[in-house]
């Protein structure tokens, strides 16, 4: 009676295990999961290949055309003179910008000049005597002398006795004399070579100002000049008199260029070449940080867009039966700083004009209708 209790009791035992196992095994068993097929919108735009113009970007400081460093060439004391010389100080042309005491320089002159008259002076009663014909000329000469206007020019010779006769009494040294002092003279007024403004000055008035001292700087304000550095590669193609787009940094104000000179060298380090351009605007000043769209040339049959867009720098997706995302090799012709200029693509055919992050060659897509 023992043995059969065991023997079900063992039966039993066996049986709950294997129910319970089922049991545990039913209940950690999950149902797969149903994934729902998504299919991601993408924004496309058509191709419409045109005529796309290259745009050199390049951006360099103002520079007067017109400016000139003004150095003495005499010494002495400055004097002070109607405008103050000082930057920012506008004279129009022929105006004194600067005066320099000349009294001790003043005397030697009419020292010399006074020495010519006695000169001239002298030989009249020889040149009655000897050259009658020539005596009326020297006479006339002499009654026109002015100490103090600048000294006329001397009688010409009507004959080499005559002239022989003249340099022997030294005359004509003692003439040119005179016009080197008066030259010499006249340089201690340094006047405006055309209208423009004061931009730097280093003297002021009662200062000591010695030869070959720099004394200012002075610009003519109406054009200006900007040195730009072009890619050798677009040397050919760059003409003088091609029009230039000119911005400030802000991109709030636009100004127009002009090339005027391309230079015949190449940088041999930076593999680029020099373009000067004139630019007039009441606005710009001296110093001014400009940037520069020059237009190169024109590529035909292609198309612009993001630099974003690109795969590898080669491809772009279009979109097959408005439904397969397709890698499409492309040609990129030049690239700007945001875009690309791009060949290879049809008219009408349908590319990405959003990035698609996780895009892939075969992708299913549905395009945005709106």
């Amino acid at each position: 009676m023992r043995k059969i209790i065991l023997a079900v009791l063992g039966v039993l035992t066996i049986v709950g295990a294997i129910i319970l196992g089922n049991y545990l095994i039913d209940k950690n068993q999950k149902p797969k999961p149903k994934y729902k097929k998504q299919i991601k919108t993408v924004y496309v735009k058509e191709v419409e290949n045109t005529e796309i113009p290259i745009i050199l970007s390049a951006n360099g400081n103002l520079t007067a055309k017109n400016k000139i460093e003004i150095y003495s060439e005499v010494s002495g004391i400055l004097k002070s003179s109607n405008k103050p010389f000082k930057a920012g100080t506008k004279y129009n042309r022929g105006e004194t910008l600067l005066s320099i005491n000349s009294d001790e320089f003043y005397a030697s002159l009419q020292s010399q000049k006074s020495n010519l008259n006695n000169l001239i002076t002298a030989i009249l009663p020889d040149l009655r005597l000897d050259y009658p014909k020539e005596f009326g000329k020297w006479e006339t000469y002499i009654k026109g002398f002015d100490m103090n206007t600048a000294t006329p020019k001397l009688p010409e010779f009507s004959s080499d006795k005559e002239k022989y006769f003249i340099n022997g009494r030294g005359i004509v040294t003692a003439y040119y004399n005179v016009k080197n002092l008066e030259v010499r003279l006249s340089k201690h007024q340094i006047r405006a070579p055309f209208t423009g403004i004061l931009t730097e000055a280093l003297v002021t008035p009662g200062s000591l100002v010695r030869v070959g001292q720099k004394l200012g700087e002075f610009i003519n304000p109406s054009v200006y000049e900007m040195e730009v550095s072009i890619n050798s590669e677009f040397a050919d193609l760059l003409k003088v008199g091609n029009t230039v787009a000119l911005t400030n940094l802000e991109k709030t104000k636009n100004y127009t260029g002009k090339v005027v000179r391309v230079n015949g060298k190449v940088d041999q380090v930076s593999q680029t070449i020099k373009v000067y351009i004139d630019v007039q605007h009441k606005d710009l000043k001296e110093g001014m940080f400009l940037e520069a769209d020059l237009v190169a040339k024109s590529e035909s049959n292609a198309i612009e867009i993001s630099r974003k867009l690109l795969v590898n720098n080669k491809a772009v997706y279009t979109v097959k039966n408005d439904s397969i995302l397709t890698l499409t090799t492309i040609n990129p012709v030049y690239f700007n700083a945001e875009t690309v200029v791009v060949k290879g693509l049809d008219n009408n055919q349908k590319m990405l004009s959003q990035v698609l992050p996780g895009a892939f060659n075969g992708m299913i897509v549905k395009i945005n209708k709106k």
